[in-house]
């Protein structure tokens, strides 16, 4: 457990500070975070033509509302979390990249759901716009990264043990 919980912290600062290097930021993070508005934006109108997005930011045409997707609201930190916890788990490379795949997807939709209440929630009432934003989702982000996590754990292999040499007493 000890083993674990090291090379856990010893991958999450490896992978955030690489995340916080200059050409990461530019050419995978933002523009990573600038498809995750436009995905916004595209599944918004499916019910609300008047919504667009320009970079990092999902805007209401009518309201002139906006919201802007900032680190940390990217999703990027908790698939960070998950993909540290997974890698320092003692598990079969196979099942640890079945996990970060499907992981990464369960977390970015999740994420999804999170930027489109929080669009329509915003236009509706700030200050329950900020509680939400502050407390109420990024708690349900992180729950989520330690369910797939916890889910992860039980589909993977059972250790192999070896069957016990039987001893006989004459």
């Amino acid at each position: 457990m000890l083993r674990f919980f090291l090379l856990f912290l010893v991958i999450q600062v490896s992978l955030f500070t690489a995340e916080l290097l200059r050409p990461v930021q530019q050419y995978v993070v933002i523009p990573f975070t600038e498809g995750i508005a436009a995905v916004s934006a595209w599944l918004v109108k499916l019910f609300d033509e008047r919504v667009f997005s320009q970079g990092i930011v999902l805007r209401d045409m009518d309201s002139g509302f906006a919201v802007s997707i900032e680190a940390g609201c990217n999703g990027v930190e908790a698939v960070i979390v998950l993909v540290a916890a997974l890698l320092a788990f003692s598990a079969p490379w196979r099942h640890k990249l079945w996990g970060i795949v499907i992981g990464f997807f369960a977390i970015q939709g999740l994420n999804l759901v999170r930027i489109i209440t929080l669009f329509y929630l915003g236009q509706w009432n700030m200050k329950a716009f900020e509680w939400a934003h502050l407390y109420i989702w990024q708690a349900l982000i992180m729950l989520d990264v330690l369910i797939i996590f916890l889910i992860w754990l039980r589909y993977l292999p059972k250790p192999s043990t070896a069957p016990a040499e039987e001893s006989h007493v004459t």
